[in-house]
């Protein structure tokens, strides 16, 4: 049987990717190799701590509830940090353009709202 909360998430990480992947393609037609790097590098920004998160949580399934919630808030306060340190990263980097770091790190979340939509 097929843990149903489990594939949801697998879902959703996976039409996040699609999502960046789709628009960093359209960012490399229209800007170029520095607006498909940005239009990455925000994916990038949005989906590593949604995947710590996720894993995160996963380990937890199972425990008592007390645990899922202390890893709940333990996952949350990682996706934040990860969140600044990959930014803070990012504009580190030359040429980095903010249109498309933003845009496909906007998207990327969105996808969130969709899935919610879809349900």
């Amino acid at each position: 049987m097929v843990d149903r909360k489990r594939s949801t998430v697998s879902k959703i990480i996976s039409y996040q990717v699609l999502m960046i992947v789709i628009m960093t393609a359209g960012f490399a037609l229209a800007k170029g190799q520095s607006g498909a790097l940005s239009a990455a590098l925000g994916g990038a920004a949005a989906l590593i701590p949604n995947l710590y998160f996720a894993l995160r949580i996963h380990k937890s399934a199972g425990q008592e509830a007390r645990k899922i919630v202390n890893s709940f808030y333990v996952g949350e306060s990682g996706k934040l940090l990860l969140t600044v340190v990959l930014f803070f990263m990012i504009f580190q980097l030359p040429n980095i353009e903010i249109l498309p770091l933003l845009a496909v790190y906007i998207a990327a979340l969105s996808v969130f709202w969709f899935a919610l939509l879809m349900r």
